[in-house]
This record gives structure tokens, sequence and C-alpha cells, in this order.
């Protein structure tokens, strides 16, 4: 028996970005920062987490999450391999949800209520990865989501 769970508790790096698949299938992608900090030689800084939620929950997730949300995500860990500009293999990971839950009141971006309407459980089409890394270009044939950098001017806290 194997278990693949990962449940992080965190804030958004930048607002949801949802794009369709060709079948019309939603699928939002966005970071979470963790303060489970490392140090590094500028100090301590957050764990960044790259976060792929499908079908009605990412069109939730586009509509309540906003930057700087806190958010309580379920889900499992996913790997994928790609090649970077010079050709050279890459691999990523990030969490692919069956779960989340808005955390805070209004002062963390949370419209009144929506914390509860955005707790689903469910499939998202059988957990299929995400169509584009956050940081290098497109697994597939559909539209590109890479994201902008996040420096530490972006850290929500």
């Amino acid at each position: 028996m194997s278990v693949n769970k990962a449940i992080l508790v965190g804030r958004l790096g930048r607002d949801p970005e949802t794009r369709f698949t060709g079948g019309g299938q939603a699928v939002a992608n966005f970071s979470v920062a963790t303060d489970e900090t490392y140090k590094d030689k500028n100090g301590e800084r957050p764990e960044w987490h790259k976060i792929v939620v499908w079908g009605k929950q990412a069109e939730i997730a586009q509509q309540y999450l906003k930057k700087g949300s806190l958010v309580f995500i379920e889900g499992r860990i996913q790997s994928r391999e790609w090649q970077d500009k010079e050709g050279q293999k890459r691999t990523s990971f990030e969490i692919v949800a069956t779960n989340f839950r808005m955390l805070g009141g209004r002062a963390d971006g949370a419209a009144a209520g929506a914390g509860a309407g955005a707790s689903h459980g469910g499939g998202f089409g059988g957990g299929r990865p995400a169509d584009a890394d956050m940081e290098g270009g497109p697994i597939h044939d559909e539209p590109s989501g890479a994201g902008p950098e996040i420096s530490d001017e972006d850290i929500p806290f």
C-alpha cells in the first residue's frame, strides 16, 4: 500500500490563472507560500508550492481566491518532466488539489460566506496533469500558462 497526500495551509502568491481544456474543463494554477521557512544567504524565505485545481473547483478558485488569501489545500503531489529553452530535461512538482477551503475573513480577500462554498471534494477528470508548467513551457498542445516570476517583494506576509 502507498499514500500520496499533501496538506498545506498558506497564502496565495498571485491570483489564480484559469484556462479551459479543448474539452471545456477548467484548470486553475496558482502558487501558495507556506511559512515553514528555510534560511539562505539572504535570510528566511517561504517555501512556494505550485497548485493545480480542476473542474468546478477551478472556477470557484478563480472567483473567490485572490493574492494573499489564506487557504487550506489538500491533494496529491505530482511530478512532471519537460524540456527547458536550452533543451535540458527538467522535473517540476505540483500539488493537484482535491479539496481546498478558504480560511480567514474579508481581511484575507475572501467574500462573506465564500469559505463554505469553496470546500469541495471530488475528482478532476481523473486528476489529469496541468497543461502548462509555471516555470517552463507547455507540456501539452494547449495554451501556455507561464506565470510571472515571484520576488521577495511579492511575498504576501
